[in-house]
């Protein structure tokens, strides 16, 4: 799981900075609060690389889609891609936890059909 939620959220990052972008051609807003927006969602999408398999790492995950979705109110393009990017954590999480139910499967049938050396 953790490497499909880790390639989802690495991929966040760089929408957030393209769309950090994008958010500064709006005359309302400043880019120190652009990018100081940008800048720490971007750093979450980092931490919760190593944060995921921990407990709280997934809800955190889905707090960080529900925002990106909400960005679409500054960057429309966003309610586009946060709805992607949701659908995409959706299926790291679900694929990811029958990946790794397989491969304790298979590692525990490996052990238990090893003959004994004794």
């Amino acid at each position: 799981m953790r490497t499909l939620c880790s390639s989802t959220l690495i991929g966040e990052f760089f929408v957030i900075g393209f769309a950090g972008l994008v958010a500064m051609k709006d005359p309302d807003l400043s880019m120190t609060t652009v990018w100081t927006v940008s800048g720490i969602a971007m750093f979450l999408c980092l931490v919760l690389c190593g944060l995921v398999t921990r407990p709280g790492g997934v809800a955190l995950g889905w707090a960080l889609q529900i925002a990106l979705i909400a960005s679409g109110f500054v960057v429309p393009s966003m309610f586009f891609l946060g709805a992607i990017f949701a659908a995409l954590w959706w299926a790291s999480v679900h694929y990811g936890r029958k990946v790794d139910e397989a491969k304790a499967r298979f590692a525990a049938e490996a052990s238990s059909s090893t003959p004994d050396a004794a």
